[in-house]
């Protein structure tokens, strides 16, 4: 109990920031700053290059190497904390808005190298911690508690965003009160990260791949298979992540103030607390691979819907649809992972596994929905038009990934 206290304190800590921060920055970047669609996405894509990159040859060699889980963790949330006051002075000194815009991309590239630290340590110490069965049930709770701090954080960084609604529009980053709170939130979730246990294989641990992978012995295609699929899967339902929010409050379409836009995102934060409470219950009841390909079936109809009405009501059950996808993707995905990497390898192999969800919120955007959106409106569509169809781009990269799935699913059972 006291384990699962101090993880899912910690995860809640974490989701409040990243809501607080990144529902509002690329807002803030397209409308205060003026970058292009596709240039904002970069605030996502690039950072998240170096994220994986220090995962896989940096931070999960060590990881393997020491198995240490939890250092990793409170390092990377410190340094990082430390990254983000200093950028926001950072970003102040261009004179240039646009040149400020590039100085937080790359900015946030440097402290996701600190925040990588904190990925890898998490991935593998869950893993380290619970076994075989339970990992599925455990993500969706610390997914629905990370939900409940997401919440929060939308709606705080929706109310400064623009100073409580008294002053303009950007005024929570430019005066620096988000990068503020952000930083102080970081370095506040070490706190409950000492309640943790450090992690790491013991050496009777070592070499016993056949209690962890489905197929026994590590099963180099399969992996590679499984982890392709998740590559369209998240590449498709993640690419509208960075871009969702500018769409939202396009002056020739919805057009929604900051604090309700708050409200309107926040329906994924309500279906991520439902999904993630019931997920665990879920896979036991209808099969891991049932449910995290149902979930995958539910993301891209979600992405459907949002490309094809002009009905707010429609939007936000396409959200909500997308929310109870994310968290059962997430943790049928994860415990999928768990089971097909050997556990002396678990530091090295689940960054690939995570650089599948983290590339997916920037890289997809940049190469993809982006790119659409920019094309299309230099060829005179509305920006609204634009938009809509690069969800429904996104939807074909899901569905896509998702017929991949069940390839793998075939092979899974040939090799039982």
């Amino acid at each position: 109990m006291k384990t699962f206290l101090g993880i899912s304190s910690f995860q809640m800590l974490v989701m409040f920031r990243r809501g607080l921060f990144y529902s509002y920055l690329s807002i803030y970047l397209r409308h205060f700053l003026g970058l292009s669609v596709t240039a904002t996405t970069l605030f996502a894509t690039l950072p998240m290059i170096f994220n994986v990159l220090c995962q896989r040859y940096v931070w999960g060699i060590f990881s393997d190497k020491y198995q240490k889980r939890r250092t990793l963790i409170i390092w990377g949330e410190i340094l990082a904390a430390a990254g983000t006051v200093v950028l926001w002075y950072a970003h102040l000194v261009p004179e240039s808005k646009l040149v400020s815009g590039y100085v937080i991309i790359a900015g946030l590239s440097v402290i996701e190298i600190f925040w990588s630290m904190s990925n890898i340590g998490w991935s593998a110490l869950i893993s380290d911690i619970y076994r075989k069965g339970s990992r599925s049930g455990v993500m969706g709770r610390l997914e629905s508690v990370g939900g409940i701090g997401r919440i929060m954080g939308i709606l705080v960084g929706g109310l400064m965003y623009d100073g409580l609604g008294q002053s303009y529009e950007g005024w929570g980053f430019n005066e620096g009160s988000l990068f503020f709170i952000a930083a102080a939130v970081m370095a506040f979730s070490i706190i409950p990260m000492l309640m943790v246990p450090e992690g790491g294989v013991q050496e009777e641990e070592k070499g016993s791949i056949g209690q962890s992978s489905l197929t026994g012995d590590f099963n180099l295609y399969i992996f590679v298979t499984f982890i392709a699929s998740m590559v369209l899967i998240n590449f498709g339902r993640n690419s509208v992540a960075v871009i969702l929010t500018q769409y939202l409050t396009l002056p020739d379409g919805f057009n929604l103030p900051s604090l309700t836009l708050s409200h309107v995102a926040n329906l994924r934060s309500v279906a991520i607390i439902l999904a993630g409470f019931l997920s665990g219950w879920a896979c036991r009841k209808a099969g891991n691979n049932n449910i995290l390909f149902s979930a995958s079936l539910a993301a891209a109809l979600g992405l459907v819907l949002l490309g094809s009405t002009d009905n707010l009501f429609h939007v936000c059950i396409s959200i909500f649809l997308m929310g109870l996808a994310d968290v059962t993707i997430i943790a049928s995905s994860y415990e999928l992972a768990s089971q097909l990497i050997p556990p002396e390898k678990r530091g090295k192999l689940f960054s690939i596994f995570n650089a599948t969800i983290f590339l997916s919120f920037g890289t997809a955007s940049t190469l993809i929905t982006g790119p659409v959106a920019d094309i299309l409106i230099h060829m005179g569509k509305t920006e609204t038009y634009a938009y809509k169809i690069s969800f429904l781009v996104a939807a074909g990269i899901t569905i896509a990934g998702i017929l991949l799935l069940g390839h793998l699913f075939t092979l899974l059972k040939k090799n039982r």
